[in-house]
């Protein structure tokens, strides 16, 4: 039986592949879910791919995940810097997060080093863009056959 993972994506996320592509590639957000896919079936991973822009709708999101998949990609965008509630979503969880950033946060404007999540999730991958994405779900399928 496939293990399940929710890939949930924040904020401005649907802009991709016309929001500053320097930053974050032309990839459209569903050419992203389609790869995502893709790479999943490879790993024998069920996959739901999401993406919201409301804090709360995110939340609910998580909340679900929690209740319905054996793990979680997460790329919460702003909500990294800002969100109190996300991260208080990630820690009411008991499945395995990986936070996901196609850019590196750190390598930006000072205010995007600031993370809320980085202690609440399994592990976080940023800075490879997509790839991001495939190397998130080969690191939970490892993590999950453990």
């Amino acid at each position: 039986m496939s293990a399940k993972v929710h890939i949930l994506n924040g904020p401005n996320l649907s802009r991709l592949g016309t929001r500053e592509p320097a930053v974050y590639g032309s990839t459209t957000l569903a050419e992203l879910a389609q790869l995502c896919e893709g790479w999943a079936r490879g790993l024998d991973l069920e996959v739901t791919f999401a993406q919201r822009e409301g804090e709360g709708e995110l939340v609910e999101l998580i909340h679900r995940a929690g209740d319905q998949a054996d793990g979680l990609i997460l790329n919460a965008a702003a909500y990294t810097h800002t969100s109190v509630a996300v991260r208080d979503a990630i820690t009411s969880i008991s499945i395995p997060v990986i936070e996901v950033h196609l850019s590196n946060p750190a390598a930006r404007e000072p205010f995007r080093r600031q993370n809320l999540l980085e202690d609440v999730v399994y592990a976080g991958i940023r800075g490879f863009g997509v790839d991001g994405y495939r190397l998130a779900l080969e690191g939970l399928a490892g993590r999950l056959r453990s």
